[in-house]
C-alpha cells in the first residue's frame, strides 16, 4: 500500500507541475475569451489516459505501481476537474452564459473524443 501511495504521489507531483506550466503557457498567450489553458490540459490528459489504458490492455509490460503512477498519479495530477467547474461557475456568476455553454460542452466532448482517440490509436496501430 505505501509503495503504491509513493508512486501515485510522485506521479501527481509531476502531473501537477506539468499542468501548471502548460496551462500558464497557454493562458498567457493572449486567448482570454475562454479558459483555453485548462481545456488544453484536460483534453491532453484525456488523450494520455486513453493511450495508457489502451496500452495496458494490449501488454503486461508495467507493474501495477507504474500503472498507478501514470494514470491515477500523473494523469490525475495533470487534469483538473475542480478548476474546470470553478471556471464554469465564474462564467455563470458573470452572466457569460454563452461562454459557459460552449466551454462546458466543448470540454466534455473534446475530452471524451480524446480518450477514445487514445484507445483507438494504441489498440489499432
Amino acid at each position: 500500500m505505501w509503495k503504491s501511495l509513493v508512486y501515485v504521489g510522485f506521479g501527481s507531483f509531476l502531473g501537477g507541475a506539468a499542468r501548471y506550466w502548460l496551462s500558464r503557457s497557454i493562458s498567457t498567450a493572449g486567448f482570454v475569451r475562454l479558459p483555453w489553458g485548462t481545456m488544453a490540459v484536460n483534453v491532453a490528459g484525456c488523450l494520455l489516459i486513453g493511450l495508457f489504458c489502451g496500452w495496458f490492455e494490449r501488454t503486461d509490460m508495467l507493474s501495477p505501481e507504474w500503472r498507478l503512477f501514470l494514470t491515477v498519479g500523473f494523469c490525475g495530477g495533470f487534469t483538473t476537474f475542480s478548476t474546470f467547474v470553478h471556471e464554469d461557475y465564474t462564467m455563470l456568476l458573470t452572466d457569460r452564459f454563452g461562454a459557459f455553454a460552449v466551454y462546458a460542452v466543448l470540454s466534455f466532448a473534446s475530452g471524451l473524443l480524446a480518450v477514445w482517440l487514445g484507445y483507438f490509436l494504441v489498440r489499432n496501430l
